[in-house]
């Protein structure tokens, strides 16, 4: 199904690839942004949905020393966030404090609260634990994965445990699974590797060339959802790793991002240089009793394609589920235009 944008937009003045859903904020829907301009001061953007639903406001707006190349917002404080950047050849990793805004209109500047400064590689993002309040978070480099302890009082972060994926794997990203708080997913460039945070040791690895992103699946265990430049999007039983348990297509050139939903069993958001943006409700073939949240199977459309979202001028890089409203998504694409769509149009009946 192919579809415009009745979403609701916003704009940012510079380029930007990566943008976050602000998962503590429980009393709103909003994301944070940050901008990627070679020559200019660089942004961080705090948007909001307005409580009408349909417009995009910026709560705050804050200067950036560098081109922003990840954003993760942390999963317990609504004010804290870490950003990958970069000035040059020279790539940092730190954690951030948004200032109170007490209604400002020029917001108060960032204040930084941790280096993430043990990295002799290219830094290629950060994970934060996956839910509730806890002290760990990770950063990958192009060749080594870090387990830093956070410490919210002292405003500091100490490496606890570093590991290299070796001189033949350059990494790329990676994702923490939702299921298993000791399991980390990881990217390089000839495959997928599967890492134990008890031992800082690879435990397992998919043989995937070309694997731009990954994401696990949060209401079904074992499940892990890739995005790769030419041949799209593959599911994988981590039990059963020689083949993919389910392909789709992905996009017409390179699949650049995939999320899972947070509430929503098998609802899956793609993107890519196409400058689409695809949902997808993509169910293994084999699998576990449906969660409370899954959608009957009689009701499963024949094609897994449920829209795409096509109206965008330039290549998406960035997209983000609302933890808060699980049916809307914020996506951006890289001239700056953030997006929000609700896919409750789009979306089966139980």
């Amino acid at each position: 199904m192919q579809g415009g944008s009745n979403g609701i937009g916003y704009g940012l003045k510079y380029q930007a690839r990566c943008i976050a859903d602000v998962k503590a904020d429980t009393d709103h829907t909003s994301f944070l942004t940050g901008t990627l301009s070679l020559k200019e001061e660089n942004e961080v953007h705090l948007i909001r949905i307005s409580s009408a639903g349909t417009e995009l406001l910026c709560e705050g707006l804050f200067s950036h020393p560098n081109e922003i190349w990840d954003l993760a917002s942390c999963p317990f404080d609504q004010r804290i966030f870490s950003t990958v950047f970069s000035s040059g050849e020279t790539y940092g990793a730190a954690i951030w404090q948004i200032p109170e805004l007490y209604g400002q209109s020029n917001s108060p500047q960032l204040k930084r609260i941790a280096s993430l400064d043990a990295h002799n590689s290219k830094i290629k993002c950060t994970l934060w634990w996956p839910t509730g309040r806890h002290d760990k978070l990770v950063s990958i480099d192009e060749q080594n994965l870090f387990l830093w302890s956070f410490d919210t009082s002292k405003k500091n972060a100490q490496v606890q445990s570093q590991e290299s994926a070796g001189v033949l794997h350059s990494l790329t990203g990676g994702a923490w699974d939702p299921h298993d708080y000791n399991a980390l997913a990881l990217t390089s460039e000839s495959s997928v590797q599967l890492w134990d945070l008890r031992t800082m040791k690879k435990t397992n690895s998919i043989d995937h060339p070309h694997v731009r992103n990954l994401d696990y699946n949060v209401k079904r265990e074992y499940t892990l959802v890739t995005a790769e430049d030419e041949s799209g999007i593959h599911i994988w039983d981590l039990r059963m790793l020689k083949f993919p348990v389910l392909d789709l297509p992905g996009h017409t050139h390179w699949t650049w991002t995939v999320k899972c939903n947070p509430e929503y069993e098998d609802l899956i958001l793609s993107a890519g240089t196409d400058s689409a943006v695809n949902l997808w409700l993509a169910s293994p073939p084999s699998s576990d009793e449906p969660t409370s949240e899954s959608f009957d199977s009689p009701n499963r459309p024949v094609d897994p394609l449920l829209n795409s979202y096509s109206d965008y001028e330039d290549s998406v890089y960035g997209l983000a589920w609302s933890c808060r409203e699980p049916w809307i998504f914020a996506s951006l694409s890289y001239d700056g235009r953030v997006v929000v769509e609700s896919t409750k149009p789009h979306l089966p009946r139980k």
